[in-house]
């Protein structure tokens, strides 16, 4: 049996129809593509505190080591990828004094709105951290 062709204006009612589904579907698409780029952000943001803080326990637990040269190793990381709002924390505050065997940790944060690539984000109001402990070998 042969199909019958619809007439002209059937045609036009199938545009509106796919006008319609387009305008209810276009905006929950764009609101995950958006989420998607800001998680991919947070993540991103996060990895780069926890090797800032790596880089900064390295350099804390070099015998002759201060509280610059460690914040300084931190920042330098912290300044190629592009976090801002940075805090960085050593644990303990006098580590060069620690005795030997003693655990040092140095934590970095940041707030999530300073760092965010969508204004008015999801992570509003949040700090992001990382953090690397080692142990005083010197």
């Amino acid at each position: 049996m042969r199909r019958r062709p619809s007439p002209p204006d059937r045609r036009g009612s199938r545009r509106a129809v796919a006008a319609s589904e387009m305008a209810v579907c276009l905006p929950i698409l764009v609101l995950l593509v958006l989420a998607m780029i800001e998680s991919c952000t947070m993540i991103f943001v996060k990895q780069s505190l926890t090797v800032a803080s790596y880089e900064g326990i390295r350099k804390a637990i070099e015998p002759s080591a201060t509280t610059a040269q460690v914040e300084a190793a931190c920042n330098a990381v912290l300044a190629d990828r592009r976090v801002k709002g940075a805090t960085i924390t050593i644990t303990p505050t006098n580590f060069q004094a620690a005795a030997r065997g003693t655990y040092i940790t140095v934590s970095v944060s940041a707030p999530a709105a300073k760092n965010s690539v969508i204004p008015g984000s999801f992570f509003a109001g949040r700090t992001l951290s990382g953090s690397a402990t080692m142990m005083k070998e010197f």
